[in-house]
């Protein structure tokens, strides 16, 4: 999957001239379809357990930033940049130490949206929905799918049903901007970086350098589009009836947006001196593209007020849908916890014999689900702690810090200012290993690298 992923840089580079990248990819696909023919030939087990897909989805990731690394470098770039770059557009992150991008190959810009598209979409998803078989080991990668959401009989219909979802909402992106005026190959870059949540725009100043107000509102639709789970549309247009989940997830982000762009509006006109008219366009394209995780920007926020940044950062950390593209910890299960807490009041003030149901959605949680939201939260302020630490002891400002630390890992790609390429390589390290964590929800990576969960745990 990756050798024909990578045909299309290839492609875009013969076509822009850059014929000394083209060799780099060339390169690329040989060596990628040389380890896939090699591993093809091994024996494989009739099913995959569910460790063992934990661990192959986390190969994954780290195996197609550091293979693509090799063609990132032929812009210039050092290992150490070439390898955030590409591990901060395979996990749809759009953190950049690249001082500018004035002057870059066109195929760079394109390789990074790219590899950000297909991170978005999910590798593991491509690969189910093109290459594997219906059946048992089909539905351990999909890991995060549940089967009564599986709605048209088999994990890789399912997935296929998600990929033909994405490319919709991709080449609709590309039309809506190009109709508004903004040029095709910006389209293009803009789209793949939008629907994604990736945020890797092909100018320095981000969505500042494209148009106008128009174009701002559209890729900020794009981006809220992709953070919204992606089997949604499809229950929309087939009118299913089984999408409460989708629908109180969309609206939890539209209500948590709007309420957070009133605040935002605020301080930006009373801390930060903007005028209302500003502060009501840059206000909804800074929220909503925290709270989707794209992580575009039309201002410098490092020059915010400390209460500006913290709404941002409260934005990032919860994210978009379960089951989108975006990262953060999720909306869902941010409502999950208020639930759960309405609960306890709820029993606190009620006779002892009174039931009250733990339900959303019109669906009873399960103790598994509340027990994972209440985890995954607490491993993700547990991470963003862990890695803002390193950054305060070598001196950087603490709001700053924690502002670029949670962009990191909740894969957003907005910056106070800190990423750069003068920044020291174990700080860079840093916030790589804080995408990848962001990008698989830090689960599988607790059972990679502790291998006694997963070597020599074949079942019978």
């Amino acid at each position: 999957m990756l050798s024909f992923l990578t045909v299309v840089p290839l492609a875009f580079s013969f076509v822009s001239g850059e014929t000394h990248l083209s060799e780099r990819y060339l390169l690329v696909i040989a060596l990628t379809v040389g380890i896939g023919w090699l591993l093809g030939r091994m024996p494989a087990p009739r099913e995959v357990q569910v460790n063992e897909a934990m661990v192959l989805v986390a190969f994954m990731f780290l195996f197609t930033p550091l293979v693509m690394t090799f063609p990132m470098m032929g812009s210039g770039l050092s290992f150490f940049d070439a390898l955030f770059e590409t591990i901060s557009a395979a996990t749809t992150t759009g953190l950049s130490t690249v001082k500018t991008l004035e002057g870059m190959p066109k195929t760079f810009l394109f390789a990074r949206a790219w590899m950000q598209w297909y991170g978005g979409l999910g590798i593991v998803v491509l690969t189910l929905a093109l290459l594997f078989r219906p059946g048992a080991v089909a539905k351990r990668f999909a890991l995060t799918e549940s089967s009564e959401d599986d709605l048209v009989g088999g994990t890789k219909a399912h997935a296929r049903l998600i990929l033909g979802v994405y490319s919709m909402l991709t080449v609709a992106g590309v039309l809506l901007l190009a109709a508004a005026g903004t040029g095709f190959l910006n389209s293009l870059l803009y789209t793949l970086a939008s629907v994604s949540t990736g945020g890797f725009a092909p100018h320095d100043a981000s969505l500042a350098a494209l148009g106008g107000p128009l174009t701002h509102y559209l890729v900020i639709l794009i981006c809220v589009s992709g953070s919204v789970p992606l089997i949604f549309y499809y229950k929309l247009y087939s009118r299913n009836k089984r999408w409460a989940v989708e629908t109180l997830q969309l609206r939890g982000i539209l209500i948590m947006g709007g309420i957070v762009t009133l605040l935002f509006a605020v301080c930006l006109v009373t801390l930060d001196g903007a005028s209302w008219t500003r502060a009501f366009h840059d206000a909804p394209v800074l929220v909503f593209s925290a709270q989707s995780t794209a992580g575009f920007t039309v201002t410098d926020l490092s020059e915010l007020h400390a209460a500006s940044k913290l709404f941002l950062i409260m934005s990032m950390m919860v994210g978009g849908g379960i089951g989108s593209t975006a990262g953060g910890f999720k909306i869902l299960r941010l409502m999950i916890i208020l639930n759960v807490l309405g609960i306890i009041l709820r029993r606190a003030c009620s006779s002892k014999h009174a039931v009250v149901s733990q339900r959303t959605a019109g669906r009873r949680m399960a103790d598994m689900d509340i027990q994972e939201a209440l985890l995954i939260v607490l491993l993700v302020v547990a991470v963003i702690l862990l890695s803002w630490f390193p950054f305060v002891f070598m001196g950087y400002s603490p709001l700053d810090s924690l502002f670029e630390v949670v962009s990191a890992v909740g894969t957003v790609g907005l910056s106070a200012g800190v990423t750069g390429p003068d920044m020291p390589v174990f700080l860079k390290g840093v916030l790589c290993v804080d995408m990848l964590l962001g990008r698989l929800e830090i689960l599988a990576w607790l059972v990679m690298i502790f291998p006694r969960t997963w070597v020599g745990r074949r079942l019978a």
